[in-house]
């Protein structure tokens, strides 16, 4: 699995997990909604900055998005 599928579907996950939708997700962070979206269909990679912004929001270590699920 590519790291960008890994961090697409971590990014899915954390946050539904919060309850947020990617509108929601999107207004915390202070980003476009079709952003969100274009990282969780994996058609847009994620700068570092723009993961720790999201960790913040999602209330999660930045790591979390580079683990893969078993």
């Amino acid at each position: 699995m590519r790291l960008r599928e890994v961090v697409a579907r971590n990014l899915r996950r954390l946050r539904h997990a919060k309850g947020l939708s990617q509108e929601e997700l999107a207004d915390r962070a202070d980003i476009n909604r079709n952003y969100v979206g274009m990282l969780e269909r994996e058609q847009h990679a994620a700068t570092i900055d723009m993961l720790e912004k999201l960790a913040e929001v999602l209330e999660t270590d930045p790591i979390e998005f580079f683990k893969r699920q078993k």
